[in-house]
């Protein structure tokens, strides 16, 4: 019936004019506006997505509400949702692309004449694509409009459909081509946003999964928010598995978009790059590097796929990344073997050569600024007859004028990342162009680089002089050691220093046929040479020695040369502003003062600094400053290096200063430096004496922490000896109690009970002798504790005096703190000796309480002996028995109590070892004191005697000698005798 009635609407009348396309296009947008029925607008729908294409312009314009009122209406309908998205991605799409119609669309589509057509304006290609690609923006603007259809868009993904999710996400790639921070923005605030496009990833139909992955690779572009939110959807655990499953470098196209999604959620996104690294992904791009011994015929897939896992590599190592992360990163590859897969293709056969670059470039990237990555890459080689060296074979490449440019490039920068910080690689490299190591038998770094050097290929020429300048970057000792190397320039002829060589090349530059090779070679001589004898004044001497280089220089800069030659005059500039600046002043020719005076005669120092900006103002110096790998797009714009770039910036101003300065203030500056040099001097003194004044203090802090330590076992110990006590006292009120109701009882029966107590006499004296017993042990105890308490008294004075005379004033407040300690533990013995006296004082009472009790009755047992009943004496003889039961265990309580007494004498006669012990250490430095004040009291008697005998000379020859000086030495004499006589009693005391 819907057919019918597009015919009868459109094609049912042959006579008349035909309908143009903006009619047709009309007709059916009323159709879908106004239609009822659900088949009626979704053969309408069709029908516009078969027209979509060929009349871009009209169905966007009419059609675009319409479609979208259909997304919001008929979401029950999954076809004709499809179709809508699929009419809504064709006008906004700018891709050309094969259509895939269905038959039944075609025949839904009107039979239009070719004059309704807007594409028959005649007109070029690319103004044809440029309008595209605008009316792709306009109908993206007009969709975009109203934000709530990207949301409308994300709820439609969540469909299942494959007729809808599929479409969808067609059109939401489309509308991020074409504005994508706006939909970037949309997305972002939506509610699980991005959490519904990584759903995507999950979807089992590949033809989804691959359009959600191109999806997120536009949704991804230079926002770091999304970024984040995407990794921390477990995207990098997503794609990996992806990866995988597709056959790493050997998958297809599906690889690809999965590696391009990880460069983008990688690149200069520090937090994605940590989390990448910490998930330990790293480890997994490690099979991906795995190729086997036969590399023949690489598909041009495989090469794109090795090609960006390579680039992926790299971007976790950038030099522009923090050097923490990167540090971090490079640690993780070395670890996992990463580094060491690179270098197996970087020494396999059969690898493309653009793979082989790459690989190249990610090394060098892998290694840069790494001591361990550039140890292990120094030590592989080759797999040659006999082995190489890596660095050798690379190098023959970079000095090769038949290997591809980019491929020397690679090399180049491979090697300035081998020698970057590593002052250990560059010493080794050096060390193959001195005499005592060079190897007749073999090729050596050394070796290659001086041919590249002096080669007729000036593409050679520079490449070899960067890399030996790199050797030499801030290296004074490798400057200096450059310095040794001589040359042999021909039969017969003296050798000439690798420096002299240099300088002659320039001067003889002239001779080198093409003119831009010329440049290139002189601008890498002249390079290596400002980079030699930068902050090395002995170079500086050595450059300066030549008569013929300064001429050579001011030449150079004076004249009035071509644009070609203006950057080998500021390089010349830039030479000679070096040898003023590092100038020690040991040549009387060319001090500084000379030098200046010879600018400002032959050149002027205006002149000088115009010729000197020469170099920063070239247009390929920002270009080189911009990062360090060398990339160029031709041969002939190779002249700055990226390290070079830095050296100029660092040395322009302060040479432009350096010319300017007259003598005297030169003079102050050296003043100056001298000043700050002592100041610096002064403070390393005082650092090393707070490094020195913190190592004591640390010492102190742990003497401190262990005597602390030792006080707090001594605390434990005396509160735990506090608590036994407690308890015995508490035991001993307890028994003081029973004892006191028991005598009270006791003398009550004393008429009735005599008997029985008689029968029991001979149990309580046994009694009476335990007791007894006991009262002996404590005394005895109670006499160690005092001979312990007297003995703690002598060592401390002892102690004391001996504190005193070994030490004196030094160590007092050490023996302070001892002394103090000492008298503390003195103090809380005295406390637990009184204890223990009042507790024995006690017990005395209870034993003469004891002793009453059993006394008593036995006086009165004879008058009460015949009033007593037989039955009334068995009663009592069972009370005495209990009693006398409840006595014994009494007794077995002091038992323990005098166990418990007989530890602490025991830890009391331990502290009393420890004393004694500190005793005879102290009583030996005593000895030792005397046996020094013997020794200087033997040499006062000897000048005594001196004096006595120069004194009876003087009198000899004559000489008056006051008697009261005689009688005064006589009596300290005598004096002394008496000190002597008193300490030697005491000693005997």
């Amino acid at each position: 019936m819907t057919m019918n009635f597009f015919r009868g609407v459109m094609g049912g009348q042959p006579a008349g004019p035909q309908p143009t396309g903006a009619e047709t296009i009309h007709k059916l947008c009323d159709r879908v506006a106004s239609s009822t029925l659900l088949e009626d607008r979704r053969d309408a729908v069709r029908a516009l997505k078969s027209l979509s294409k060929k009349y871009r312009l009209e169905v966007g314009t009419q059609a675009m509400d319409h479609l979208v009122h259909i997304l919001q209406t008929d979401r029950s309908d999954s076809e004709i949702l499809g179709y809508a998205l699929d009419t809504l991605y064709n006008i906004i799409c700018n891709d050309e692309e094969e259509e895939q119609d269905e038959s039944e669309d075609m025949a839904a589509a009107p039979p239009i004449p070719v004059s309704g057509k807007h594409k028959n304006v005649p007109v070029s290609d690319e103004n044809a694509q440029k309008q595209e690609e605008d009316l792709g923006v306009l109908f993206t603007d007009k969709f975009l409009g109203d934000s709530e259809n990207v949301t409308l868009l994300l709820t439609l993904l969540e469909e299942f459909d494959f007729h809808v999710r599929w479409p969808g996400v067609k059109l939401l790639t489309a509308l991020l081509k074409n504005q994508c921070n706006q939909v970037q923005g949309v997305i972002l605030v939506s509610p699980m946003g991005v959490s519904r496009l990584m759903d995507l990833l999950a979807d089992s139909r590949e033809v989804i999964r691959n359009d959600g992955l191109l999806l997120l690779q536009q949704l991804t572009k230079g926002n770091a928010a999304i970024q984040k939110i995407v990794a921390f959807e477990n995207a990098f655990e997503r794609l990996l598995d992806i990866i995988t499953e597709e056959g790493s470098s050997d998958g297809g196209i599906v690889v690809e978009d999965c590696l391009l999604l990880l460069v983008n959620l990688l690149k200069n996104n520090s937090s994605n790059q940590n989390f990448f690294k910490e998930g330990s992904y790293i480890q997994r791009m490690k099979p991906w590097f795995e190729v086997g011994d036969d590399n023949s015929g690489w598909s041009a897939q495989k090469v794109t796929n090795l090609h960006l896992m390579l680039q992926l590599v790299r971007v976790m190592v950038s030099p522009v990344n923090s050097p923490g992360a990167t540090s971090s990163c490079q640690k993780s590859m070395y670890q996992c073997g990463l580094l060491q897969q690179l270098c197996t293709i970087l020494m396999a056969t059969g690898v493309p050569a653009d793979i082989l670059t790459e690989t190249i470039n990610t090394v060098s990237e892998v290694i840069r600024g790494s001591q361990i990555n550039q140890d292990y890459f120094a030590s592989v080689n080759a797999p040659s007859n006999p082995p190489r060296p890596a660095i050798v074979v690379l190098l023959m490449s970079m000095v090769n004028e038949r290997q591809p440019f980019v491929l020397r490039c690679a090399v180049l920068y491979c090697f300035q990342c081998f020698l970057y910080k590593n002052q250990k690689g560059q010493g080794e490299i050096v060390a193959t162009l001195l005499p005592s190591t060079i190897d007749a038998n073999s090729i050596s770094a050394g070796q290659l680089l001086c041919g590249g050097l002096f080669s007729a290929d000036s593409l050679s020429n520079w490449c070899a002089a960067v890399a030996l300048a790199h050797a030499l970057q801030d290296n004074l000792t490798q400057k200096e050691q450059l310095l040794r190397v001589q040359l042999a320039t021909s039969l017969g002829k003296p050798p000439v220093s690798l420096l002299q060589q240099c300088t002659n090349i320039l001067s003889q530059g002239d001779k080198i046929n093409r003119r831009g090779s010329k440049v290139q070679t002189r601008v890498g001589l002249l390079m290596l040479l400002c980079t030699w004898i930068s902050n090395c004044p002995i170079a500086v001497t050595h450059f300066l020695h030549n008569q013929e280089n300064v001429p050579f220089l001011t030449g150079q800069i004076s004249e009035n040369l071509g644009e070609d030659e203006r950057l080998v005059q500021g390089l010349c500039a830039l030479l000679l502003g070096i040898c003023i600046y590092y100038n020690d002043n040991s040549l009387e020719n060319y001090t500084k003062e000379k030098l200046k005076q010879l600018i400002e005669k032959r050149i002027g120092k205006e002149n000088f600094v115009e010729k000197l900006g020469f170099v920063t103002k070239h247009e390929l110096y920002s270009r080189a400053a911009q990062k360090p790998q060398p990339v160029f797009p031709s041969p002939e714009q190779m002249l700055f290096d990226h390290e070079f770039t830095k050296l100029v910036k660092e040395l322009e101003g302060v040479i432009t200063k350096a010319v300017h300065k007259t003598s005297e203030e030169e003079k102050k500056e050296e003043e100056v430096k001298k000043t700050l040099e002592q100041h610096d001097s002064i403070v390393i003194q005082y650092k090393d004496l707070i490094r020195d004044q913190d190592t004591q203090i640390q010492e102190l802090r742990e003497q401190v922490s262990t005597l602390s330590l030792n006080s707090e076992q001594m605390q434990n110990q005396i509160t735990q000896q506090q608590s036994q006590i407690q308890q015995h006292k508490d035991q001993y009120n307890i028994l003081k109690l029973k004892l006191g109701k028991d005598s009270q009882g006791l003398s009550s029966s004393q008429g009735e009970g005599a008997h029985v107590n008689g029968l029991h006499s001979e149990e309580l004296s046994q009694l009476r002798e335990e007791v007894e017993e006991l009262r002996r042990q404590h005394t005895l105890q109670h006499t160690q504790l005092s001979d312990k308490d007297s003995l703690i008294n002598t060592l401390r004075c002892g102690a004391a005096a001996a504190a005193q005379t070994a030490e004196g004033g030094a160590g007092g407040s050490d023996n302070t703190e001892l002394l103090g300690e000492v008298e503390s533990l003195r103090s809380r013995v005295q406390a637990q000796c009184a204890e223990i006296s009042q507790l024995q004082t006690e017990r005395l009472e209870l034993i003469r309480r004891a002793e009453a009790v059993s006394s008593a009755p036995a006086s009165s047992s004879e008058s009460s002996a015949d009033t007593v009943t037989v039955s009334e004496l068995e009663s009592r003889l069972a009370a005495q028995t209990t009693e006398a039961e409840r006595l014994k265990e009494e007794c077995r309580g002091l038992r323990e109590g005098h166990a418990g007494l007989e530890q602490q004498l025991a830890s009391a006669q331990s502290t009393v070892a420890i004393e004694q012990t500190e005793k005879t250490k102290l009583q030996q430095e005593v000895q030792e004191s005397k046996k020094e004040q013997d020794d200087l009291l033997m040499l006062l008697a000897d000048q005594d005697q001196k004096i006595l005998n120069l004194k009876q000379r003087l009198r000899d020859l004559g000489e008056t000698i006051d008697e009261d000086e005689d009688e005064l030495d006589a009596r300290d004499q005598f004096g002394e005798d008496d000190d002597d006589d008193d300490e030697d009693e005491d000693n005997n005391d």
